[in-house]
């Protein structure tokens, strides 16, 4: 394993960022995000392996292959937060710790996506900042690493 390697999980939809529902998301792209993700690491001395599927499957596949080359997981499964007891057996069978990130509130949304079949699995959760939440996400990985 790594230990300054980080995998960076984007879930569905999330190809369309800065295009889909702004007043939600933002008119942030995934590329302005791994743009700002890659400073942090270039500051933390890590190396980001960046990922992104709309389809379950290959995010799990992702996730099984890093598990022997990376440190930790930063990961937004968008929809599949709320659906996908498989993508939650994957983290967990993985062993690595993971923060789950979401740009937006979901709390604060519609009712179904209060609930988090991924959340049990992770060390942490951060939700409703923005591009902000995988900054934090990765320095709260990052953190949480150094102390165990």
């Amino acid at each position: 394993m790594d230990k300054n390697r980080i995998m960076v999980v984007h879930g569905p939809n999330l190809n369309l960022l800065g295009k889909r529902e702004q007043n939600l998301y933002g008119n942030d792209t995934l590329d302005d995000i791994h743009h700002e993700l890659d400073k942090v690491a270039k500051r933390l001395s890590i190396e980001l392996a960046f990922f992104q599927s709309n389809h379950e499957g290959e995010i799990i596949d992702f996730i099984h292959r890093g598990m022997t080359i990376s440190a930790g997981l930063v990961i937004n499964p968008g929809g599949l937060t709320h659906t996908s007891v498989c993508l939650r057996d994957a983290i967990k069978a993985v062993t690595i710790p993971a923060v789950e990130v979401h740009l937006s509130n979901i709390y604060a949304r519609e009712e179904f996506r209060h609930h988090s079949l991924i959340s049990p699995v992770c060390i942490g959760v951060i939700a409703g900042f923005g591009m902000m939440g995988y900054l934090y996400g990765l320095e709260a990985l990052m953190f949480w690493l150094k102390q165990h």
